[in-house]
């Protein structure tokens, strides 16, 4: 599976990549270039441990069987170049801070007041589809791997503190939360936002499931099992609130 960076390098020094591609074959189509397996090559630098919101170390690797007779110390300069401009992109999109885990890290109101259920209300609104949202929009944005990166360190990092505690019941709906969650490390104008005709956004809102955000900031994950609501908090994610939204 190819990873982001990824670019090709032709024999005759020039590096072809696209900032929403990770696949050397989409890139391939994309540039018309005719794969003789002779004159160009397949690159790819990535995070050695695989995250990209903190990588340790980006690895330079040539994708092939073997590295080409023609390759000079010229292409990998040219590979990196285009590394160099691709993360200067991604620094613009990506946002850079600590996962926070809403159960461990935040202590929740004493009292669920009509500013949360205000918010809860509005997330509720969204309705379904907010996975497809998320997992589209940031996927045509950045391509797959800095997505997929993002999010399963977003899941991974929090699946003990928030999923244990309440994904046996609601667990589609919480994972809304979770997913929602990882795309708000992503700073994408209003127009990247899919499926998202009947979101009102608040003047100067750009990310449209801002509500869900606000709450898991506040130490609170809601939960639907079609018929109540309810505001999970603390350690244990013990239900603080539960009812109807009118």
């Amino acid at each position: 599976m190819c990873k982001a960076f990824s670019c090709i390098v032709t024999e005759d020094c020039h590096a072809k990549w696209k900032f929403d591609m990770d696949a050397h074959e989409d890139i391939i189509g994309a540039f018309s270039l005719k794969d003789d397996g002779h004159h160009f090559a397949r690159v790819e630098i990535a995070p050695a441990n695989g995250s990209y919101l903190t990588p340790d170390e980006w690895i330079f690797k040539i994708d092939e069987k073997s590295k080409p007779e023609w390759w000079t110390p010229a292409h990998e300069a040219e590979a990196r170049g285009a590394w160099i401009d691709w993360k200067k992109r991604l620094d613009k999109v990506l946002i850079y801070k600590p996962i926070i885990h809403p159960f461990r890290d935040i202590k929740p109101p004493g009292k669920i007041t009509k500013k949360h259920l205000g918010l809860l209300k509005q997330w509720a609104s969204v309705g379904d589809g907010v996975g497809d949202s998320v997992w589209a929009s940031v996927r045509d944005s950045v391509g797959n791997s800095v997505w997929d990166g993002v999010r399963d360190s977003v899941r991974d990092s929090v699946r003990a503190s928030v999923w244990a505690s309440v994904w046996a019941s609601v667990g589609n709906s919480v994972w809304a939360s979770v997913w929602v969650y990882a795309g708000s490390f992503f700073n994408l104008p209003r127009s990247a936002w899919k499926y998202i005709e009947n979101i009102k956004l608040s003047k100067g809102q750009s990310y449209p499931f801002q509500p869900a955000i606000d709450l898991w900031m506040m130490g609170l994950v809601p939960s639907y099992d079609g018929v109540d609501w309810r505001l999970h908090g603390h350690k244990d994610g013990r239900v603080l609130w539960t009812g109807k939204i009118k």
